[in-house]
């Protein structure tokens, strides 16, 4: 028998991506997590899921962890008869904090966790490429794996990644209705001009400084001209308190495709619209691991 026996337990972080200049390459991995417990049994497929999802995701082959569960299962070469999976998610869904990234790396950890020697067969390396693949994007598989503050690049089809110790304060603004990721990226131009191009580079150089050595100047590399303001009439009430906490000195972008709103910043609880959830939170430096 090439499977473990018992239950495997993956913990995985809540991501933000972009953080303003840094379009589809900078993440942090934050202190919210979603939990996955996993065990190969005799036979069938069965999904319990609690938290955020709860009742709507599907329970079935097509949902997301069994599909990249099942995708590290064909590399290395293995297919479990059964499976039972148990989801505690916290991460909220379709509100740019990486639920999917965390999904999809919470699965292919669990399922290389399952294989006795799976990290023989499937290293590190490996994980991050399939979840790249899987996600489209590295930006946030990155710091949901590794954690800490990543830059996150691909070269040719290969998947990179530096990662960075950091340490902030963090407040996410969390609005009750999602806003679809394809809905937000579909709003971004075809083309952008050569200032704002060269504006981004720069602000995005300047936030890899101010994280780790300068934050004073987290308000001046926070800004963005590539997709925050194009994707403002999908999340018009995001787009307003980013403003309004920017104007108020406290450096905050969209996370992600939004349309949560992250500040660099803790005790501004008050800010918080009507029905919205808020959250205060540190930069968490474990990636997804077994627990």
């Amino acid at each position: 028998m090439s499977f473990v026996d018992g239950q495997v337990r993956v913990r995985v972080p809540a991501t933000s991506a972009n953080l303003g200049p840094g379009f589809d390459s900078l993440g942090l991995a934050l202190t919210l997590f979603d939990e996955l417990a996993v065990e190969v049994t005799d036979s069938g497929l069965e999904i319990v899921v609690d938290g955020e999802g709860a009742g709507v995701v599907p329970t079935g082959e097509d949902n997301l962890l069994f599909q990249a569960m099942s995708a590290a299962f064909d590399l290395m070469g293995e297919t479990p008869p059964g499976l039972r999976l148990e989801c505690t998610n916290r991460i909220p869904h379709g509100r740019g904090l990486g639920s999917s990234s965390a999904a999809i790396v919470a699965a292919i950890v669990a399922a290389r966790a399952l294989i006795v020697g799976g990290e023989d067969r499937l290293d590190d390396a490996a994980v991050y490429q399939l979840a790249t693949d899987m996600e489209g994007h590295p930006d946030n598989v990155a710091p949901a794996l590794f954690g800490g503050f990543t830059i996150a690049w691909i070269s040719g089809a290969a998947a990179e990644v530096l990662r960075l110790e950091v340490n902030h304060d963090i407040t996410v603004f969390v609005p009750p209705e999602p806003v679809s990721t394809n809905v937000a990226r579909g709003l971004l131009p075809e083309t952008v001009s050569h200032a704002d191009a060269s504006a981004n580079s720069g602000r995005a150089a300047l936030m890899v400084a101010a994280l780790t050595q300068s934050p004073e100047n987290l308000i001046f590399a926070t800004e963005d001209r590539l997709h925050q303001s194009y994707r403002s009439a999908a999340m018009p009430d995001s787009y307003k308190l980013m403003q309004q906490l920017r104007v108020e000195g406290i450096p905050a972008v969209i996370s992600g495709a939004g349309p949560t709103v992250l500040a660099f910043a803790r005790g501004i609880s008050d800010w918080t619209p009507e029905g919205w959830a808020v959250h205060e939170l540190s930069i968490e430096s474990r990636g997804a691991h077994i627990f």
